[in-house]
């Protein structure tokens, strides 16, 4: 039986005339990545900031693992964070960092393996302050893994970093899943969470807007089917739906539609038919990005 590890009912926090979060709901299932996605000032900070326990609501409910988020105590042992900036001290080696934080963490990991759970192995000895933006990023997911958590918050885990650290980092992320960790990811990189994420939840000026698994968001927007017909080819009878958009520009057609996978062997069938040889062909569904963008633009 699946189990609810984050559950968002109707929640709301307002700043005295402002309204930050407006009544908002979602869960988060045990096991699960799920993305909670926004433009600057929607309201996903502050709702994060709500279920890490650092703010309470001015309406509605928030519960982890069953608990008030603002308890610490039941939690403190079941949850980690990744903030965007950590703090961590230039001076102390890596192994030394861990060292430091296994002092307030309750059935820690040890040293060796908290460092080969992020791949830092080889840098046990290296000071924060010459390692890379994804080491350092490495070595706040080894520090928020320390204590075998159940559920980790990733606040933007790779901003800043170059494409190999970002790919390391959203391998090591897909581990943990893999391995029964629960994760809370916000991220301005779309196609990572569109990479990482089961389910989805996109908010604007306070509320959530898309919700759902990430084939059903990726199914609101339209896809594409792209090819190519020789030169004086008829296309009257191409498989457009009524919802569909045709152009055709240079022998180069251009289907926008909600089922490109439908459509594509629909056109392949057409062709078939007809005895035309098409070309290029290019099928794609719509990109998260792309479903935000309408967000934000609406």
């Amino acid at each position: 039986m699946t189990e609810t590890v984050i559950e968002v009912e109707d929640l709301r926090k307002r700043y005295g005339a402002y309204t930050a979060v407006d009544g908002i709901s979602f869960d988060v299932q045990k096991g699960e990545v799920f993305a909670l996605l926004g433009t600057n000032g929607a309201g996903k900070t502050t709702t994060i900031e709500i279920l890490e326990g650092y703010l309470r609501p001015s309406g509605g409910s928030a519960r982890v693992f069953g608990h008030d988020p603002a308890d610490r105590g039941p939690l403190r042992s079941r949850v980690g964070l990744v903030l965007q900036d950590s703090g961590l001290i230039g001076e102390l080696s890596a192994a030394e960092t861990v060292t430091a934080w296994r002092r307030f963490t309750s059935d820690a990991r040890s040293v060796a393996e908290a460092l080969e759970l992020v791949g830092l192995t080889g840098q046990a000895r290296t000071r924060v302050k010459q390692m890379s933006g994804g080491e350092r990023r490495k070595l706040d997911i080894a520090l928020a893994t320390l204590g075998h958590p159940e559920l980790l918050f990733l606040d933007e885990p790779t901003t800043g970093l170059d494409p190999e650290a970002r790919r390391r980092i959203r391998d090591l992320v897909k581990d943990l899943a893999d391995q029964g960790t629960t994760v809370l990811l916000t991220t301005h990189y779309l196609e990572e969470a569109q990479d990482l994420a089961a389910r989805v939840a996109i908010m604007d000026k306070g509320r959530i807007v898309v919700h759902g698994t990430m084939a059903e968001v990726l199914g609101r927007g339209s896809g594409r089917v792209a090819f190519d017909v020789p030169a004086g080819t008829s296309v009257e009878g191409l498989p457009v739906g009524a919802a569909d958009v045709l152009t055709v520009t240079g022998g180069r057609c251009v289907i926008l539609t909600a089922e490109p996978e439908a459509v594509a062997h629909a056109v392949l069938g057409w062709a078939a038919a007809g005895g035309v040889r098409i070309g290029g062909l290019d099928v794609r569904q719509a990109t998260l990005e792309e479903i935000f963008m309408e967000v934000a633009e609406a």
